[in-house]
């Protein structure tokens, strides 16, 4: 792209395209970008650890759940901030496990 962002296209799966960005990124942070079912399916495998939600006050209808079917308490994680103001909430849970990371 102009930009410079460059987009690779992985076939092998959620763990194959995690170790192909994780060794692209050289140590640094990940961000992981997608609808609500590849979320889901990082969340399941325990593969997030770190989630930042803002949540905006506009009603949009229908659409997916994020957490449907996806128990976070069961996957360990825990709000560990929440700060609200007029135009969005903003949530970020973190998995129990990396509490100290």
């Amino acid at each position: 792209m102009k930009s410079g962002t460059v987009f690779h296209f992985i076939t092998g799966g959620i763990r194959e395209a995690l170790d192909s960005a994780r060794e692209a990124a050289g140590g640094k942070d990940v961000r992981i970008v997608g609808g609500v079912n590849a979320i889901q399916q990082y969340l399941r495998e325990g593969l997030i650890d770190e989630k930042h939600i803002a949540i905006s006050p506009v009603l949009l209808g229908g659409g997916e759940r994020l957490f449907e079917g996806v128990d976070l308490r069961t996957f360990g994680y825990e709000c560990i901030e929440y700060v609200a103001s007029e135009k969005a909430t903003h949530v970020v849970l973190r998995q129990q496990s990396h509490k100290n990371a």
